[in-house]
C-alpha cells in the first residue's frame, strides 16, 4: 500500500463517516478499487474508525462534559439538570440494540458484507427509506425532543448500518426525524450516538490488529488516521450547518446514482 492510498482512505472516511451516504459502503468501492490486502484493511478500520471518533470527541467536549458531570452528579445524588440527564440515559439506551445485533452478527458481516453488489443493493434501499422519511417530514414537520424511549428506538434504526451502504449517521437521523425530533436535533443526537459505537469498534479492532505483526505499515497508516480526523471535524460542522436550512435529498439523489453506478460494476460491467 503506498501513501496515497492511506490519503485516499483517510479522505472517504472521514467525508464520509458522518454523512448520510455510508462509510462502510464507499470504504468497501474504495478497498476494492485500491486492491488493498484484508490485513492493511483491518488496520485502517481500527486507526480510522478511532481518528474519526477522536475527532467527534473533541468536537463535542463541551457537550461531553456537560453529560458526565450530570451523570457524576446523579450518582452522588447531588442535584441535576433533568434534561442533561435525560439525555445520558437515551444515549445509553440507544447504544444497546447496536451493540447487541452487532455482536449477534459478526461473523456475518466479516463474510459477506465486503460485497460491492450488496453495497449497491443497501445503497438504494437506503435510498428509498431516506425519500420517505423526507416526505413524512414534509408533510408532518415536528420538532420532539429526545426521550429515553426513542433513544432505544434510534438504536434500532442505527443497528441498521451494520449493512454496508446503509449509513450510520443517515439511518438514526431518519430514525429521530420518524419518531418527530428536527433535522438538526435527530443529527446532533446520532452524531453524540455515534461515539461509543466508533470508539468500541476502534478498540475491539485494534485488539485485533495486534495479532497482526510487524507486517503493518503503521506509518502510513497514522498519515490517514490524521487526514481522516481533519477531515471528519470539518464534516461535522459542515452537516450540522446544512441541516439546519437544507433537506436529506442531495445525499439521497447522490446515494441514488451511486447505487446505481456500483449495481452497473456488480452486476452487468
Amino acid at each position: 500500500m503506498q501513501l496515497i492510498d492511506s490519503v485516499i482512505l483517510g479522505l472517504v472516511q472521514g467525508v464520509t463517516e458522518f454523512l448520510p451516504i455510508s462509510s462502510s459502503g464507499h470504504l468497501v468501492l474504495v478497498r476494492e478499487w485500491l486492491s488493498i490486502e484484508s490485513t492493511e484493511a483491518l488496520a485502517f478500520d481500527a486507526v480510522l474508525h478511532l481518528a474519526t471518533t477522536i475527532s467527534i470527541i473533541i468536537y463535542f467536549r463541551k457537550d461531553l462534559w456537560v453529560l458526565v458531570q450530570a451523570a457524576l452528579r446523579k450518582m452522588g445524588r447531588l442535584p441535576v439538570n433533568e434534561r442533561d440527564l435525560k439525555l445520558v440515559y437515551a444515549l445509553i439506551a440507544g447504544t444497546i440494540p447496536a451493540v447487541v445485533l452487532g455482536l449477534a452478527t459478526e461473523s456475518f458481516y466479516e463474510k459477506e458484507a465486503q460485497s460491492i453488489g450488496l453495497v449497491a443493493v443497501m445503497l438504494f434501499v437506503a435510498s428509498v427509506f431516506f425519500m420517505y422519511v423526507e416526505w413524512r417530514y414534509y408533510l408532518r414537520p415536528t420538532h420532539e425532543t429526545i426521550t429515553v424511549k426513542r433513544g432505544m428506538q434510534i438504536g434500532f434504526f442505527q443497528a441498521l448500518a451494520l449493512l454496508p451502504g446503509f449509513s450510520r449517521s443517515g439511518s438514526t437521523i431518519a430514525g429521530g426525524m420518524l419518531l418527530g425530533m428536527s433535522r438538526y436535533e435527530a443529527s446532533r443526537f446520532s452524531f453524540l450516538l455515534a461515539i461509543p459505537i466508533t470508539l468500541g469498534v476502534g478498540l475491539k479492532k485494534s485488539i485485533d490488529l495486534l495479532q497482526v505483526g510487524s507486517s503493518v505499515q503503521w506509518g502510513i497508516i497514522i498519515v490517514g488516521a490524521i487526514v481522516a480526523a481533519v477531515t471528519a471535524f470539518i464534516v461535522i460542522h459542515f452537516f450540522l450547518e446544512f441541516v439546519r436550512k437544507y433537506t436529506l435529498w442531495p445525499f439521497i439523489w447522490y446515494s441514488l446514482i451511486l447505487s446505481a453506478f456500483v449495481g452497473y460494476v456488480a452486476f452487468i460491467g
